[in-house]
């Protein structure tokens, strides 16, 4: 297959694990919020982390397949990504919520786009290294 056609398909791959990657998040954050009462803050958090390890771990055995055996700087760069995108979820939820008057939920959607262009970049690079970025 053509490196176009292998990009599209990984790219198509990415947004499948990162679909039900956001519904885990996007789920967990109403549970804890609503059923378990926790500050939507401390429930952002909390979810954005548990499904990025799900996203994880499905983008090295899914996305990018050639990655299952990483360096050790290469699972450094992802995980470090990940908590950057973790502080740019965060910042944003904040500023959407309490700001600018955005029910958390919406402003759980509107975070997503935003962390989505960074995780793609972010982790692609990680799990690829610099080889034909």
């Amino acid at each position: 297959m053509d490196l176009k056609g292998e990009r599209f398909y990984e790219i198509f791959r990415f947004c499948i694990v990162g679909g039900l990657s956001f519904l885990l998040d996007y789920g967990l954050l109403y549970f804890l919020t609503e059923s378990v009462g926790l500050y939507y803050l401390y429930s952002s958090g909390i979810s954005f982390t548990v499904s990025v390890v799900f996203n994880y771990w499905l983008c090295v055995v899914y996305v990018f397949r050639v990655s299952r055996h990483q360096t050790a700087r290469q699972a450094a760069v992802f995980i470090g990504s990940s908590v950057a995108g973790l502080g740019l979820n965060q910042l944003c939820m904040w500023v959407f919520v309490d700001f600018c008057a955005m029910h958390y939920m919406l402003a759980k959607i509107v975070a997503t786009i935003v962390v989505t262009f960074w995780n793609y970049v972010m982790k692609r690079k990680a799990l690829r290294g610099q080889k034909g970025l």
